[in-house]
């Protein structure tokens, strides 16, 4: 049978490699040129690992590690409010999961899959049409094919969603934040460590990746309404975030400086999507596209990955019938994907709501720390899917 998958990422890849694994003849469209790097860190926790394991990925994942030793909160000051192991915060397990650059893990599934899967890029669908029996494609390059299933693996604003279900506004869930992330010269003096300065209504991060002379940034600032399209203007961006962070110490003038000069920027609100379903006829959802849970919750690659996994096993599982095989796939993974995006919670503790909310978090992790239950809570989470042996059944 063969299936289109659209988008090369993260979920797009890893279908591409189960559903080759189980016999079906894949096609990877991407609008990008290329397979699309990006330094900054991304983790893959728990039941996620377990699927990279059966990939074979796991000892390469290991040498992309970044092994970051500390995380450093610090005030408006620069003082520091507390200084942890990661893991700690992040609920994270020692010597299994991982924390690798998000284009390490683009380039270990690309090369998994370019043999597997016939990969077009610089192109993208512009029209869809399920007949019933197989769905029409239409292709911004003029090309024309038909394909059993179409799988939609496009990210947040998903353009596969879009035709199958209509505008994203009634599955966007804003969380409240709007952020910008870039790379940067490492001026720090930063190894194998995070830097986080939070005040009330902003936040500042810094990472240390893999080579000691650039670091990523992020920035992040209360927004409570989504943005209108003219003001995600790379320009626009630049001057809210310059204008809200500019009287602020510590290593803020750099981090400035280096949004004024950076190249890379990717500006995005802080949202997940939640959907009632995820798939319609013959054509379905994975990834961002079915169940963005946002990167407050350090979930969204796992999910893809794990989600991938779980919805070309019940492919292979119910071959040529696509009612059965994806709700069997949201009745697998629904629960797992909704605890997660569930961690992000009402409000995200790094960015405080106001002043005095601020005095109280810095008074109690000062005296306290973190609560050894939040990440054991978390880690709970991460592991709760059971990894299923789809080759016995296709």
């Amino acid at each position: 049978m063969k299936i289109l998958i659209s988008g090369a990422s993260i979920a797009g890849p890893t279908l591409g490699y189960w559903l080759t694994e189980y016999g079906f003849d894949v096609e990877i469209v991407e609008r990008s040129s290329e397979v699309r790097g990006g330094g900054y860190p991304i983790d893959l926790r728990g039941s996620a690992m377990d699927v990279a394991e059966r990939m074979g990925m796991t000892a390469s994942l290991r040498d992309a590690h970044l092994d970051i030793r500390k995380l450093t909160l610090v005030d408006r000051d620069g003082e520091t409010i507390l200084a942890v192991n990661p893991e700690q915060f992040s609920g994270g397990t020692q010597g299994h999961d991982v924390e690798v650059p998000r284009g390490d893990l683009a380039r270990l599934l690309y090369e998994r899959t370019r043999d597997r899967c016939a990969y077009r890029f610089n192109d993208y669908v512009t029209a869809l049409d399920d007949r019933g029996d197989s769905v029409d494609v239409e292709f911004k390059s003029g090309r024309r094919e038909r394909y059993d299933y179409v799988l939609g693996a496009d990210g947040l604003h998903s353009a596969t969603r879009g035709f199958i279900f209509g505008p994203e506004d009634p599955f966007i869930r804003h969380l409240g934040y709007f952020f910008v992330g870039f790379t940067m010269p490492n001026v720090f003096g930063m190894a194998r460590e995070q830097r986080v300065f939070s005040t009330a209504g902003r936040m500042a991060g810094i990472s240390s990746v893999r080579s000691d002379d650039r670091v990523t940034a992020l920035l992040t600032m209360a927004l409570d309404e989504m943005p209108v399209a003219a003001e995600r203007n790379a320009d626009v961006q630049r001057d809210r975030f310059k204008a809200l962070f500019g009287q602020d110490g510590w290593h803020i003038p750099q981090l400035l400086e280096g949004l004024d000069r950076g190249d890379d920027l990717y500006f995005d609100t802080v949202s997940q999507i939640r959907m009632p379903g995820w798939s319609k006829g013959r054509i379905a959802l994975a990834g961002d596209a079915a169940h963005g849970p946002s990167f407050v919750t350090g979930q969204g690659s796992s999910l893809a990955l794990a989600g991938a996994y779980v919805l070309a096993g019940e492919l292979a599982s119910h071959a040529g019938d696509p009612a059965a095989a994806f709700a069997s796939y949201e009745r697998e993974f629904r629960p797992f994907a909704e605890a997660n995006q569930n961690i992000a919670g009402k409000r995200w503790q790094f960015i405080p709501d106001d002043a005095e909310t601020e005095r109280m978090r810095n008074e109690h992790l000062r005296a306290n720390g973190l609560p050894a239950a939040s990440g054991e809570a978390k880690r709970a989470i991460h592991t709760a899917l059971k990894i299923k042996d789809y080759h016995a059944d296709s």
